[in-house]
């Protein structure tokens, strides 16, 4: 099937199901956009930003110790948690508060749900001027409180979500309610690559600069290219940008790490390539969790920002055409690589990216040795610990 990128699908996947009014707007913001990615101030704003704001180029890191444990291919980590604000939301954060900014936006319009994105877009608004509104659901509110506490810090209004599931479906409910009634003077800055076209290509876009990075990182390290590449999973935005870079190399396994959290049934996981099927949901079509009825399940994940009942339309294109292969990582399994990281190399992952290594030291074994493995590390995990050994690692 054709990948009609152009007009904002990938296969059959993507689109812009909104008012015509809310397209015209969108369309509006897209042509903005393709224009400032061709204008050179502008990407010359952006990589000094990224640079001496961010802390890019972020390292890529051999886990010697955790890849002899493992006994079987070399595990690297895409360092992303070493970004500014802890994590890759960072990336897609920064341009898009300047596109809001040159569209003469005063205000920016976001959901999280690990508080990441949240906490990220409240950075760039403090940093270029804009005022920012954030929706976050009443449960991931109490469970990510002290990244509330930082958003709020930075001047963001943090508006607390309590109706249906009270995570990050009903945030982006939410933010999507409040853009509807607002887009004339402000600009919703979503979080990963779904919702209507254009932002599954223009946050991709700004986060496939991982991708860049990790891809000649590796040549120059080791003189190729690596055997596999492996990122967590729930929208998909950190998985995007580094698989972007890979696309065309055939010789290297793509690997989406999927929440199954407690399990198959529904409203047990958030695996939305493997148990979901086409739907429309916040405006694109992609492969959504539903119920027996229809309607979009209740995603869970013990990562708060995994847990999203579908996946970005790029990703579900590439499990159809077979390019990337999306796998499933249960809450154990995922609490286990925390721990086994935090203690074999000093890196405390965050809960979404602990899904990735965990799968990662699966691989290894499978592949053995002399193969190699580079997991995108998308964010560090200050704001889990103290949930983490409340709820799992109690004494």
């Amino acid at each position: 099937m054709k990948n009609k990128l152009q007009t904002g699908y990938f296969g059959e996947f993507g689109g812009a199901y909104v008012s015509e009014e809310l397209k015209r707007e969108l369309d509006r913001v897209y042509e903005e956009y393709l224009r400032l990615k061709k204008d050179k101030d502008f990407r010359a704003e952006l990589a000094v930003l990224r640079h001496t704001y961010q802390g890019r180029p972020t390292p890529l890191y051999y886990c010697r110790k955790l890849s002899e444990q493992t006994g079987g291919a070399d595990i690297y980590l895409k360092r992303e948690d070493l970004n500014h604000t802890g994590a890759h939301k960072i990336n897609h954060c920064i341009g898009e508060v300047l596109l809001a900014k040159h569209l003469g936006k005063k205000t920016v319009i976001g959901e999280t749900g690990a508080g990441q994105h949240g906490l990220a877009l409240a950075t760039a608004c403090a940093l270029l001027g804009l005022n920012c509104r954030i929706f976050m659901g009443e449960t991931d509110v109490k469970k990510q409180a002290i990244n509330v506490r930082k958003m709020q810090l930075l001047g963001a209004e943090v508006v607390c979500v309590s109706s249906g599931g009270k995570t990050l479906k009903d945030a982006v409910d939410a933010a999507f309610e409040e853009y509807s009634r607002t887009y004339e003077e402000s600009l919703y800055c979503i979080g990963s690559v779904v919702g209507p076209h254009p932002y599954p290509v223009i946050v991709r876009d700004f986060q496939s600069v991982v991708g860049r990075e990790a891809r000649a990182q590796f040549k120059r390290l080791k003189g190729g290219l690596p055997d596999a590449v492996v990122a967590c999973v729930g929208g998909g935005s950190n998985a995007a940008g580094i698989f972007s870079a890979f696309l065309s190399d055939k010789s290297v396994k793509l690997y989406g790490a999927e929440p199954l959290g407690r399990g198959t049934g529904i409203g047990d996981n958030a695996a939305s390539v493997a148990f979901g099927t086409p739907a429309v949901l916040h405006g694109f079509r992609s492969l959504v969790l539903q119920d027996k009825d229809g309607e979009p399940a209740e995603a869970y994940s013990v990562a708060s920002g995994l847990d999203y009942p579908s996946v970005g339309p790029e990703h579900a294109y590439l499990h159809a055409i077979g390019r990337a292969e999306y796998v499933g990582v249960t809450d154990e399994e995922a609490l286990s690589a925390f721990r086994t990281l935090s203690l074999s190399e000093g890196i405390i992952p965050a809960l979404e990216s602990a899904h990735a290594v965990a799968y990662a030291l699966k691989l290894a074994k499978e592949l053995g040795r002399g193969k190699s493995i580079v997991v995108n590390l998308s964010g560090r995990g200050d704001k889990d610990v103290e949930f983490v050994l409340n709820e799992y690692f109690r004494e």
